[in-house]
C-alpha cells in the first residue's frame, strides 16, 4: 500500500501559472480575458460599468421584481445590486462580493472653458488618488453626461473610435524645465495646471466678427452645439470625465499581462459578475448569493451611490420582505458573509524598498486575501476574524484555487481602505479579496491574466459556498 503523503508543515503561495495548466483551462482563461479587455475598453466610468452590468443581469433574466429568483436594482445609473436565490433560508445570511465601479480620473469644473494663447482648454479637479505628471503628454478622451435645460440627457464619448480627436495636457519642454529638477513633486504638478487642450483653431466667422473675444472657445462650442446641442451653461451642470484614450491590450512577448485603464477596481466587478452568473445553485447547501457593485470609493465612499449610503440596507429590506417574509433584515445583514473585492499592490520589482516582500502580493500568484487593511496602526481598517478567514481559505484550498496573503506595503509606508469597513459596520463577516496590480492607479495598470481565472474561480467558489 502506497504511503500517504505527510502534509508540509512550511507554507509558500503558489504560482497560478503551475496550477492551471491544461488545454481547457488555457482556453478558459483565454476566453475570460478576451471578454475582460472588451469590458475594459468599453467601461471608463462608473456609470458605463454599471449600463454593462444591467445589460449582462437581463440578457441572463435578472429581474426588477423582487418577487422573483434573480434580482437586481440600478440606484441611478451609478450604483448596482443583484442577487440570486440560494437553497437555505435567507435568514441564515447571504454570500455578498462588493466591488466599486469608479477609478481615479480627471473630472471637468463647473465652469470649465477657457482660453490661453494659441488653444481652448477645460479646467478639470482630479477625482481620486493619482500621480498627476502620469496624466501629462498622453492622449485622454471624454466620457460621461450632459443634461440639457429641458431634461434631456446626452451621453458623450469622444476619442476612442477610430478618426476621432482625442484631447491631452502639454508638458513642460525640458529645455524650460531646469527650475523644476529643484521641486518637489507636488510643487511641479500643480492641480490647477490639469487644463485639457480642446482645441486650437478660431471660429470661422471671429476673422469678421471683432467681438467675438474668444475665438477659439467660440469654435469649440459651435462644434459642441453642432453636435450635441450644447450650450456653456450645460456644462455647468454636467458630469464630463477625462480618462485615459485608447483600448486595454495585451503587455509582453507571451501575452500574460493585460494592461489598460481602470482594472481599480473594475477588474472586480468583472470577475464578480462572471461569478454569479455562472455560480450553480443546484446544492442543497447553496447559500444565497449577490454582489454589490458602488460608486465614489475613491473619494471616500461618501454619497448617494457610495458604501456609506443605505442603499445595500435598503436592497436586503425589500429581499427579505419578497424571500422571507416576517424575517428582521437585521438576522439577514449578521449572518451574511462579504468579500470585499478590491485590488492589492503587487510587489514592484523596480521599487522593492516600499514592501515588505514576505507579505508583499505577487503578481500571478491568484487573488490576495488582506485579513486587515487601514494604515499606520490598521487606522481605517477592517480586521477579519479568524475563523471566517480560516472558512475561506478551507474553500479555496478544498476547489484548487491559487490565493495568497498579503498587505499593501511595508508598515509605515504603505496602507489603504476598501469598502470592507462598511460591511463590517452591518455585522457581517468580512475579508478583503481581490487580484493583485502593478501601476496601480496610473492610466495604464496591469494585471495577470491567470489572475483574472484564478480571481474568477475563487468568487464563484465562495458565492455556491
Amino acid at each position: 500500500m502506497k504511503k500517504a503523503e505527510t502534509p508540509s508543515l512550511t507554507y509558500s503561495p503558489r504560482n497560478a501559472w503551475d496550477v492551471y495548466t491544461t488545454a481547457t483551462q488555457k482556453r478558459q482563461m483565454d476566453a475570460l480575458v478576451k471578454r475582460y479587455m472588451d469590458f475594459l475598453s468599453h467601461c471608463k466610468t462608473e456609470r458605463e460599468t454599471v449600463a454593462y452590468v444591467q445589460k449582462r443581469l437581463q440578457e441572463a433574466g435578472f429581474s426588477e421584481d423582487f418577487k422573483k429568483n434573480s434580482v437586481f436594482r440600478n440606484l441611478r445609473g451609478k450604483a448596482i445590486f443583484a442577487a440570486r436565490k440560494g437553497k437555505i433560508p435567507l435568514q441564515k445570511g447571504v454570500h455578498l462580493i462588493a466591488a466599486h465601479a469608479d477609478s481615479p480620473r480627471l473630472d471637468f469644473k463647473q465652469r470649465p472653458l477657457i482660453e490661453q494663447p494659441g488653444v481652448a482648454q477645460a479646467k478639470t479637479h482630479y477625482y481620486g488618488g493619482i500621480r498627476k505628471y502620469q496624466w501629462l503628454a498622453r492622449p485622454l478622451a471624454l466620457h460621461g453626461v450632459v443634461v440639457l435645460e429641458n431634461g434631456k440627457s446626452i451621453s458623450v464619448a469622444i476619442g476612442e473610435k477610430a478618426g476621432e480627436p482625442v484631447f491631452t495636457i502639454a508638458d513642460l519642454l525640458p529645455h524650460l524645465a531646469r527650475k523644476q529638477s529643484g521641486q518637489t513633486l507636488a510643487e511641479v504638478f500643480d492641480g490647477e495646471k490639469l487644463n485639457i487642450i480642446l482645441g486650437h483653431s478660431p471660429a470661422p466667422a471671429a476673422a469678421k466678427n471683432k467681438d467675438i473675444k474668444e475665438p477659439i472657445k467660440q469654435h469649440v462650442l459651435e462644434l459642441l452645439n453642432a453636435k450635441y446641442g450644447i450650450r456653456e451653461e450645460d456644462l455647468v451642470t454636467a458630469e464630463l470625465q477625462v480618462v485615459p484614450a485608447g483600448p486595454a491590450t495585451y503587455v509582453g512577448f507571451d501575452k500574460g499581462l493585460v494592461g489598460g485603464y481602470g482594472q481599480d477596481d473594475r477588474i472586480c466587478v468583472f470577475t464578480a459578475l462572471e461569478a454569479l452568473l455562472g455560480a450553480r445553485n443546484t446544492n442543497r447547501l447553496c447559500p444565497n448569493m449577490a454582489v454589490m457593485f458602488w460608486d465614489k470609493e475613491e473619494i471616500g465612499s461618501d454619497g448617494a451611490t457610495g458604501a456609506a449610503s443605505r442603499f445595500l440596507q435598503y436592497c436586503f429590506e425589500d429581499l427579505a420582505r419578497a424571500w422571507a417574509p416576517g424575517i428582521p433584515v437585521s438576522q439577514v445583514l449578521l449572518n451574511t458573509r462579504a468579500l470585499s473585492a478590491d485590488v492589492d499592490a503587487a510587489f514592484d520589482p523596480d521599487f522593492p524598498e516600499v514592501h515588505e516582500k514576505q507579505n508583499a502580493a505577487q503578481l500571478g500568484h491568484g487573488p490576495v486575501c488582506s485579513k486587515y487593511s487601514g494604515s499606520g496602526g490598521k487606522y481605517g481598517a477592517s480586521d477579519a476574524d479568524a475563523e471566517f478567514y480560516g472558512y475561506v481559505r478551507g474553500l479555496f484550498n478544498a476547489r484548487n484555487i491559487p490565493w495568497q496573503p498579503a498587505e499593501l506595503g511595508k508598515v509605515d509606508v504603505g496602507g489603504g481602505g476598501t469598502v470592507a469597513l462598511f460591511l463590517a459596520a452591518y455585522g457581517m463577516q468580512v475579508i478583503d479579496c481581490g487580484p493583485a496590480l502593478l501601476a496601480m492607479h496610473s492610466p495604464f495598470e496591469l494585471a495577470s491574466c491567470v489572475d483574472i481565472l484564478a480571481t474568477a474561480e475563487a468568487y464563484k467558489a465562495f458565492l455556491e459556498g
